[in-house]
């Protein structure tokens, strides 16, 4: 801040007269609670005081947690010691007087926004600990949480940056009164967070203040940079293998244990288990869980039982959950809730539909009329020893290899069937326009979901193998490019479940999400009709509840182009230019052992799919 000069001594005393006189204080009839209810959160309200020498990279911190907070739908905001001066403060000066003023306007600004319901970040030298003090106490005084953090970077760093000319000036005599040179800097006695910009980097300091922040109960566990896991920790797992021999057992089938799997990796944070009925109730109705801030959470994530199963283990307070023929240890479940499992509620609001021979809602209603949820404590990673768990990296492992790729931007694209050169297009497509937003290096993370499918689908395996064929053969930058499997099993949905599976990825760091045509659809079993509409997936996600941090990618239409023999977007004024190749003729064509349209697949990739085809078809006969 370049000092200006300071005002005529009567002017700093008709400052400290205080003219407000017959004033009474007018208490909201709006309460905090209410308007962090109407915010779409808990109420957050705080004032983040960043203090330090000039240079010392306050704002840099300041302005990289707004942006932060920002993107993960947390209301804040950042007032700036030179941005303040250009109005608010562009009367005061900077003599000890005028300093001490521009702190206590900033002090009772920052308390008004933080009772409005914001994160205030402040960011200032403040350099005197009376008036960081009064500050604090009229936050305090107010209710209202008020951290300091000490940007404690060396002088002599910030001498070395000075990218404002300020402290070469100050040397030379051209300014008077500037903090650090003729002008004291107090620093704090015991700020809440220490921070060394001249020892750390920006992304280690920032994630500094949202752990302080995050252990404070200011923000909630989803903004954290890893997401929570539910396994017992390895030190643990004997003593608590010990405890749970002696529990009452539930036997989990091999769709209760993937959503162990989905759980327990993080996908479904901040769920602590399988839902409770309120949890459920959130999910089924509302499509959000409340457990810190709104979060999307559109599909239930539920354990089945029958009633024998719920009379042998009503009471317990903790049940040992076990799975497969040896009755292997899979988890503990503390405090279980047991509720009604109200099926056919479940299956109109879930699905919008009353067929009951849908797969999924078949199953569903087969698995038993009573739900029971509670606390997951996971005895170690579900592995299913099939050769490829080497591609099911949880959602924190994800966010390591996006940080050693060095990715600016995660753009996640999720799908349960084979790649053509269409979906290639559109990715490649997706990754140019980030480029030209400003992102450096943009990761694509190709993300199969991995979980049960209905029958007809083509198996992981197979599509594991098709889509490293695509990489092989460079349709898509294997060098940008993250290949990993999504554990949840499919539900077949429609919109209802595109938020899921859009909301999973931003466990692993996703800040763009490519949606599809009809991504979670399926014909009715009854009558042959699509259960939903094919654009829907799309239109729900832009308006979806619980993902303000997720950019939605829209799909665009790609088909043969026929004259230029490759896959193309498609141009509507030129319909005769193109074909839609479908799924069926997909199939028959490597069934029968053809090879499609040149450009429509890469070659080794069409190999898989006619080889898995050609197989499905002998062993029928």
């Amino acid at each position: 801040m370049d000092p200006q000069p300071a005002p005529p001594a009567q002017a700093e005393r008709q400052r400290s007269v205080v003219r407000s006189t017959n004033v009474q204080f007018q208490n909201n009839l709006v309460s905090r609670a209410k308007r962090g209810q109407v915010l779409g959160s808990e109420f957050r309200g705080c004032t983040v005081w960043f203090t330090g020498l000039s240079g010392a990279g306050k704002t840099t911190i300041s302005f990289a947690l707004e942006s932060y907070l920002a993107s993960r739908g947390i209301y804040c905001y950042t007032l700036d010691g030179d941005n303040v001066r250009h109005g608010l403060n562009k009367d005061l000066g900077f003599t000890p007087q005028d300093r001490t003023e521009n702190i206590r306007r900033i002090g009772e600004v920052a308390r008004l926004f933080a009772d409005a319901g914001l994160v205030c970040l402040s960011s200032f030298i403040s350099p005197f600990r009376e008036d960081r003090a009064r500050a604090r106490k009229i936050h305090e005084d107010n209710g209202l949480p008020f951290v300091e953090i000490f940007v404690d970077t060396p002088l002599a760093t910030c001498e070395e940056r000075d990218t404002k000319g300020l402290y070469k000036k100050a040397r030379e005599g051209l300014i008077k009164g500037f903090t650090g040179i003729d002008s004291a800097y107090e620093a704090p006695v015991n700020p809440d967070v220490v921070l060394r910009t001249d020892q750390h980097s920006k992304d280690e300091c920032l994630a500094k203040v949202i752990d302080h922040l995050r252990e404070r109960g200011i923000l909630p566990y989803s903004v954290v940079k890893s997401v929570r896991e539910l396994f017992i920790p390895q030190e643990q797992t004997a003593s608590a293998l010990v405890e749970s021999s002696s529990m009452k057992q539930i036997k989990l089938t091999k769709l209760d244990l993937q959503w162990v799997q989905v759980l327990s990796e993080g996908w479904a944070s901040p769920l602590p288990g399988f839902m409770r009925e309120k949890d459920y109730l959130q999910s089924l109705h509302h499509a959000v869980n409340n457990r810190e801030g709104s979060v999307n959470q559109s599909v239930p994530i539920v354990l089945p039982v029958s009633g024998e199963v719920r009379d042998r283990v009503t009471g317990e307070s903790a049940l040992l959950l076990t799975y497969g023929d040896d009755n292997k240890p899979v988890a503990i479940l503390r405090n279980p809730e047991i509720y009604p499992h109200r099926q056919e509620e479940r299956m109109c609001r879930q699905w919008g539909t009353t067929a009951k021979n849908h797969p999924y809602v078949k199953m569903m209603f087969e698995a038993g009329d009573w739900l029971i949820g509670g606390d997951l404590e996971v005895f170690e990673r579900i592995k299913w020893n099939d050769g490829l768990d080497e591609f099911r990296q949880t959602p924190n492992e994800l966010r390591a290899k996006f940080s050693t790729m060095d990715a600016d931007a995660v753009f996640a694209f999720q799908l349960r069937n084979p790649i053509h050169n269409g979906h290639a297009l559109l990715m490649e497509e997706t990754k140019s326009q980030l480029v030209k937003r400003g992102f450096k290096k943009p990761v694509l993370l190709l993300h199969p979901l991995g979980g049960w499918t209905k029958m007809d689908d083509v198996p992981l395996p197979v599509r594991i193998e098709q889509h490293k064929a695509i990489l092989q053969e460079k349709v898509l930058d294997p060098e940008s490019t993250v290949l990993a499997v999504f554990p949840s099993p499919m539900m077949y949905a429609g919109p209802t479940e595109v938020q899921w599976h859009a909301k999973a990825r931003i466990a692993c760091g996703a800040q763009f999400y490519i949606v599809g045509r009809d991504p979670a659809g399926m014909p009715n079993p009854d009558t042959g009709a699509d259960l939903y509409d094919a654009s829907h997936g799309r239109e729900v996600l832009k308006m979806a509840p619980g993902l303000p941090q997720l950019e939605i990618v829209p799909f665009k239409v790609a088909a043969y182009n026929k004259a230029k023999r490759c896959m193309d977007f498609y141009d509507p004024s030129k319909p005769e230019s193109y074909e839609f190749i479908s799924g069926t003729k997909m199939r028959r064509l490597a069934r029968e052992g053809q090879e499609p349209p040149e450009g429509f697949m890469a070659p080794e990739a069409w190999k898989v799919l006619q080889k898995f085809y050609q197989q499905s078809a002998a062993t029928k006969q």
